[in-house]
């Protein structure tokens, strides 16, 4: 399409969690998950879509374009069903499918970015790859989760008041990490953007929600999580001029003092190599 990004880009990700859990498992009493072989923190990458995908709603707000495919409890075929109305004189099963297809990229912000399986029985719209991919963010170091006891003082009926009373309230435990500063991998295809429509003005959006969407994402339960460094490669040209890995091994980051558990991001030093692959730029976005 032709609004869409020329260039290839990666990026590196840090953002930190203080006094909360980033990313419980569901499957683990939704404790903090974690590597057990090495004990560090890991966060997936549809915890980060989520809130990306959060952000750019909030920012929005459904406006043309912008709309958002994958929502808390929505129905996804009655999300596809515009699409088939938009293509119903096309008489062609596999016109109806692809443009169908081009058109839930045309709408959904989500669609054209992270692509979706939309090829199912109900207004099937094909499958989408998406030009932007997120790797497991993983903390630089170990993390301990724990768990605090907390105790409710109300209670919801009144039967249940009267067989409470003083400190016999009921119990129950929040997990957490003191401290993590996490690292995530990310990369957007120029090739792929092409397919969707993935354009500059959505890429300039992804950014501004990497480094704004925990600013709106607060709760308890998430403690502090604050976006700390969102650094940037940018290709000459749509295929790339180095090898994603190493643009990563150009990024370091370092303990201070490794005697004294980190609980701060300004617990960690940051090193970016200036000198970058021919055909590379480097842009320092936070």
């Amino acid at each position: 399409m032709s609004d869409s990004i020329n260039n290839r880009y990666e990026f590196v990700y840090l953002f930190d969690v203080k006094n909360g859990n980033p990313n419980g498992d569901p499957d683990g009493g939704n404790l903090p998950r974690i590597d057990p072989e090495t004990s560090h923190g890991i966060v997936t990458d549809v915890c980060l879509k989520r809130k990306v995908r959060n952000f750019v709603e909030l920012r929005k707000g459904g406006e043309g374009k912008y709309n958002i495919y994958v929502q808390e409890k929505a129905v996804l075929a009655e999300r596809r069903a515009p699409a088939y109305e938009a293509v119903k004189e096309e008489k062609d099963k596999g016109d109806k499918i692809k443009k169908a297809r081009d058109w839930m990229c045309a709408n959904f912000f989500d669609v054209r970015t992270f692509g979706a399986v939309m090829s199912t029985t109900t207004n099937n719209c094909g499958q989408v790859r998406g030009p932007v991919q997120l790797n497991f963010s993983e903390s630089i170091d170990p993390v301990m989760p724990m768990e605090a006891s907390i105790t409710r003082m109300a209670v919801e009926t009144a039967k249940e008041a009267e067989k409470q009373s003083g400190d016999n309230r009921t119990m129950g435990r929040k997990t957490y990490i003191p401290y993590g500063l996490y690292r995530a991998h990310g990369y957007i295809s120029a090739p792929l953007a092409g397919n969707t429509g993935f354009s500059g003005d959505d890429l300039q959006l992804l950014w501004d929600a990497l480094i704004n969407m925990f600013d709106h994402d607060r709760s308890a339960a998430r403690g502090e999580m604050a976006a700390q460094k969102l650094i940037v490669f940018k290709h000459d040209s749509e295929l790339g001029n180095a090898p994603a890995h190493k643009l990563f091994e150009l990024v370091e980051v370092e303990r201070i003092n490794s005697a004294v558990p980190p609980r701060k991001f300004s617990d960690y030093k940051v090193t970016v190599a200036k000198k970058m692959p021919e055909g590379v730029t480097l842009q320092e976005l936070l």
